[in-house]
């Protein structure tokens, strides 16, 4: 008796939804000439590291890639290969065959002016991505949208340069938090192994990443670790204007400091809240791996993975820090 015929499985739909919207992108970018590359205000590592190599693939494939960030690139990652290459703007002109989106929800999430007019192609991997352009590839089991931009590689053919190696596994690490986060699997070492064999330097980038730090991000660090508080599971920090401006800081140096209320022991969940010139708050959310922080991100109209994710509340900052830990409370009553 003949057996019936196997049922697809989610992995097997998975990869030919994947497969068909790579394709259906190749082709878009065959198609055209001049394409803009951009990702989300306040980029970091997978942000800049993934427009810089997205911006190499179209250019060995004979297009034009204009590079913008409506804010300057971090320190940490000034030493990439092309970096000079981004520009930084809050307005596009074009004109443009495309814009590409790496990493966002929405074009809102990029800050520029002067995107709706043109076809838009999203790439992103936050579990909160949404279908929101002309073209959607959403991946929520990549580590970071840099993996997702060297399987374009491979899949066009284009052989790796060093210099693209090197940007995307800057894209690995930071995305991955150096490999610790949720999304680590067997799959981000192997690409990590392709990635060195191709010429990425991991020595170079991790000492380029997390050992050197301005002095202006560590006097902001101290700022925040007087302002530690832990509750069982449940850790947070914050800074105010005030201590931004103390410090003689940028946004870009508030990065990573929730890390340092989530490398407690026994805490699960972190949250450190930044106060903005407006009365407005912005929140970074971490979790070790058994709360989903982006399921609330999202509630609050933020977004993220389920282990680092984010959102911006309404001020004073005594009120949304008040929000917050009562919502991460509850979440934690109901985790035991």
């Amino acid at each position: 008796m003949e057996s019936p015929p196997a049922r697809a499985t989610d992995s097997d739909n998975h990869q030919r939804s994947a497969e068909a919207r790579i394709a259906a992108i190749l082709e878009a970018i065959r198609g055209g000439e001049r394409f803009l590359v951009c990702s989300h205000s306040g980029p970091d590592g997978d942000a800049v590291g993934s427009m810089l190599a997205m911006g190499m693939l179209l250019e060995q494939m004979g297009k034009r890639a204009d590079l913008v960030s409506a804010d300057r690139v971090p320190v940490a990652y000034r030493a990439l290969p092309g970096v000079e290459k981004i520009k930084k703007a809050l307005r596009v002109h074009g004109p443009y065959d495309a814009v590409i989106l790496l990493e966002c929800d929405g074009v809102e999430r990029t800050r520029l002016q002067g995107l709706e007019k043109f076809f838009q192609v999203s790439i992103d991997h936050h579990a909160s991505g949404i279908d929101f352009a002309d073209l959607n590839w959403i991946d929520h089991e990549a580590a970071c949208v840099g993996e997702m931009v060297y399987r374009l590689f491979k899949v066009a053919g284009i052989a790796l340069t060093a210099e693209a190696a090197h940007c995307i596994y800057t894209t690995v690490l930071t995305d991955t938090g150096g490999f610790i986060y949720g999304g680590t699997r067997a799959s981000t070492f192997e690409l990590a192994r392709d990635l060195t064999l191709a010429g990425a330097d991991p020595i170079r980038i991790a000492q380029q990443v997390y050992l050197s730090t301005p002095m202006s991000k560590l006097l902001l660090r101290g700022a925040a670790l007087r302002n530690l508080h832990r509750e069982g599971r449940l850790a947070w920090l914050w800074i105010t204007h005030e201590d931004l401006m103390r410090s003689c800081a940028a946004e870009e140096d508030c990065e990573g400091i929730v890390n340092q209320a989530l490398s407690i022991a026994e805490v699960e969940v972190a949250v450190f809240l930044r106060e903005l010139a407006e009365p407005r708050v912005r929140v970074s959310l971490r979790s070790k791996g058994r709360v989903n922080v982006a399921a609330i991100a999202e509630r609050l109209d933020g977004g993220g993975h389920e282990n680092a994710a984010g959102c911006t509340l309404d001020g004073p900052l005594a009120r949304a820090k008040r929000q917050i830990v009562e919502e991460l409370r509850a979440t934690l009553e109901c985790s035991r």
